[in-house]
């Protein structure tokens, strides 16, 4: 190896199933080029406190991780964890508008510091110290993130609400059918990587990152742009498998495995084409 690679994950649909539980093969193909020299680490929508879990039992090494969908960069200190990097923005009007549109719907913003407030509980969201307020309560202060989800909605209904209230002020990604996550203008999952690109001097062209979901295309086209390669999950959206420059196989099947071991075995090529 002459230099070493940047290797970017996200988690879910790509590290693990829908049940939480490791993708076949992933746990020891992250080691085997953790081992061999690379920098693996982990670029999720999830906030830190959703993703601590994974960095420990993947054991991840890299200094920086990227969470909140690109808001949040976590560095290593020691044995602890310092908040690096944190883009906010003040979401007053994104939440009025979309309050509007969605009356109904749980509202949740994460503060700089990582406190999280929430408007209803939801068992899919983490929120250990946070706070229930009202609606005018979430937008006190600048946020890294606002997350909306209304299980009434599906994909086609968040595309049409984001293009009628124009939010074109802040970046968005609709995670799933029910879930629209919001976060800076101009902030994603590329934006974060392409810093700790830079921190760590990693050379141009020695990138991978790995996904699934339409909040991964950025760092897909980060990645191509560095000459790198953007490695799409095989059950990925259309829409984000042509962002790729490869397929993989679908994660329950191990395609992250599949991609991680063709970086420290390169050969015939092991992911299909897009």
């Amino acid at each position: 190896m002459t230099s070493p690679w940047l290797v970017g994950l996200d988690v879910d649909g790509t590290i693990i199933l829908q049940d939480e539980t490791m993708s076949p093969g992933v746990p020891e193909a992250v080691a085997r080029v953790r081992d061999a020299g690379h920098v693996v680490t982990i670029a999720t929508g999830r906030s830190w406190a959703a993703t601590e879990r994974w960095v420990d039992e993947l054991g991840i090494t890299a200094e920086y991780v990227v969470c909140s969908n690109g808001a949040v960069t976590m560095r290593r200190t020691g044995d602890a964890w310092e908040r690096w990097h944190v883009e906010t923005f003040d979401p007053s009007s994104v939440l009025a508008l979309l309050t509007q549109r969605l009356p109904e719907a749980h509202y949740m913003v994460e503060l700089e510091d990582g406190v999280r407030l929430f408007t209803g509980e939801l068992a899919d969201w983490t929120l250990d110290g946070g706070r229930k307020v009202g609606i005018d309560g979430l937008a006190a202060e600048p946020v890294s993130r606002v997350v909306v989800v209304s299980p009434g909605h599906d994909e086609d209904d968040f595309h049409r609400i984001v293009a009628e209230t124009g939010l074109n002020e802040v970046s968005y990604a609709i995670g799933w059918t029910a879930w629209l996550d919001i976060a800076p203008q101009g902030v994603d999952k590329g934006s974060a990587l392409a810093r700790v690109h830079a921190a760590l001097g990693t050379q141009d062209g020695q990138v991978l990152v790995v996904g699934d979901g339409r909040n991964d295309v950025g760092m897909f086209e980060w990645a191509r742009a560095q000459g790198g390669r953007a490695v799409a999950m095989g059950q990925a959206p259309d829409e984000v498998r042509d962002a790729a420059t490869e397929v993989t196989g679908a994660v329950e099947d191990g395609g992250l495995a599949v991609a991680l071991d063709a970086l420290v075995h390169p050969g015939p090529a092991q992911a299909g084409p897009r």
